[in-house]
């Protein structure tokens, strides 16, 4: 083995411990200075480092030991700053674990019940921008809001889309790569663009495909 290669080896094996241990070290918990800006920080709970963007803490509440995935977003309002007609904006609840890349991005009220679990790139807001006006850009015309729920126990897959005015029941799953809005029952299996209940269940007769009558 040549010294090139083993300086390579070296080295590289080098920069990936240090990043570990920076990453750990970045990591935010409860009992740091940092966790003091939200409005709520459960014990238990943890940013993973790296963070993704994160602004107006003290609009987003962090349930007990839920855990929020490197890269993930978490923002109230359009910056920083920003005085919000909410508190919180954001509600994460209890043993939550918010996959890598996500983002929840909230204007006036996005609230996940406890025990939910997302896969990563899943994107979460609670406004969309309006198109009313033919003549003036979209990007300049006022959005339009609307509160955001997603039932305890539910399971989001990679790159679901949750749109304004969603509301799911407990224990939903929606399947990769869903655009979801509107509102639906609870223990239901959710897919597409745009989302529809795939299967149900029933008491009486369990997994049924459809949606319930």
């Amino acid at each position: 083995m040549g010294f090139r290669l083993r300086a390579r080896r070296w080295l590289g094996a080098t920069v990936r411990r240090t990043r570990r241990y920076l990453d750990e070290v970045a990591t935010v918990g409860p009992d740091d200075e940092y966790a003091r800006r939200f409005h709520h920080f459960g014990r238990g709970a943890a940013l993973i480092a790296p963070q993704g963007v994160i602004y107006n803490e003290r609009y987003l509440s962090i349930g007990e030991g839920a855990m929020i995935g490197p890269g993930v977003c978490l923002t109230a309002g359009i910056g920083p700053d920003q005085q919000m007609l909410t508190t919180p904006v954001v509600r994460i609840g209890r043993r939550c674990v918010i996959g890598r890349g996500s983002h929840i991005i909230g204007h006036w009220s996005i609230e996940l019940g406890d025990e939910i679990q997302t896969g990563p790139y899943v994107y979460i807001t609670d406004q969309n921008h309006s198109y009313e006006d033919p003549d003036q850009p979209i990007g300049w015309q006022t959005p339009v809001e609307a509160a955001v729920r997603i039932g305890a126990g539910s399971w989001l897959g990679a790159n679901v889309v949750i749109l304004p005015g969603t509301e799911l029941g407990e224990h939903t799953t929606v399947a990769a790569g869903a655009v979801v809005r509107g509102r639906f029952p609870g223990h239901v299996v959710l897919g597409g663009v745009p989302a529809r209940v795939l299967r149900h269940y029933d008491p009486a007769r369990g997994w049924v495909a459809g949606a319930p009558s």
